[in-house]
């Protein structure tokens, strides 16, 4: 189970320094907007952290009203500084009582958080308007597998075919690709930056340092990469 708590305090710690870190949600973010096929009047945003996906959105989009939630609370002054047309909750989105009926429903790199997707599609079908459309990006089982191979730690990613056969999408993508670092250590220093690790409350010894990147280096000898692997969603009603 993950620890709803921790994860929000992860974040909230690295919200200044998301920004300038967050390159592959940035691009998932951009690949999101293109996929909006006609101009939605009333949207909601889920998981709209320091809003990558919200700027981009409403700098190609009018809309009549905007509900953007995040968990945590410091999030509502990016959000604000964005526009101040749009209305911001603090909530536990897998959690939350949404009210209203949206055209678009839209999150960006937050699904892989939701503890049972199935059932939360099922409810966020039950809020969109007749041909409202949900778009949102996840991660797939290539997903920072280094880390995982080497710490034995991350997230339950779903496969391609595995999120096909539960969402039942009305369209699916997905992309993989790799960042490169100079040094073991760069990659830890861009996960805290942009809240990845927030699984566990262990914090790294000298040791385990030390272990980390010498298993690194043996892992990528060539060149120091991290791969990622987003996938992309649209489901209808």
């Amino acid at each position: 189970m993950i620890d709803k708590q921790l994860v929000r305090e992860r974040f909230r710690k690295n919200l200044k320094t998301y920004n300038n870190n967050c390159f592959v949600q940035d691009k998932m973010a951009e690949k999101l907007v293109e996929m909006v096929r006609c101009n939605p009047c009333d949207i909601l945003e889920l998981g709209c952290g320091t809003g990558i996906l919200t700027r981009k959105l409403v700098e190609q989009y009018s809309f009549k009203t905007y509900k953007a939630v995040d968990m945590v609370k410091e999030c509502e002054e990016y959000i604000r500084n964005i526009s101040p047309e749009i209305k911001f909750y603090q909530a536990d989105i897998e959690n939350y009582d949404f009210k209203g009926k949206y055209d678009l429903i839209i999150s960006n790199a937050v699904f892989q958080w939701i503890e049972k997707p199935k059932d939360f599609i099922t409810k966020l079908k039950d809020i969109l308007k007749p041909n409202g459309t949900i778009i949102f990006s996840t991660f797939g089982q290539e997903n920072l597998k280094e880390i995982k191979q080497l710490t034995g730690m991350g997230l339950k990613y779903y496969s391609y075919v595995q999120l096909r056969e539960m969402l039942s999408p009305a369209a699916i993508e997905e992309d993989i690709f790799t960042l490169e670092f100079d040094t073991p250590k760069e990659i830890l220093k861009h996960l805290k930056c942009t809240g990845v690790n927030s699984l566990s409350k262990t914090s790294w010894t000298k040791s385990n340092l030390k272990k980390f990147e010498t298993d690194y280096n043996k892992l990528c000898p060539d060149k120091i990469i991290l791969t990622y692997n987003p996938v992309y969603l649209i489901v209808q009603n």
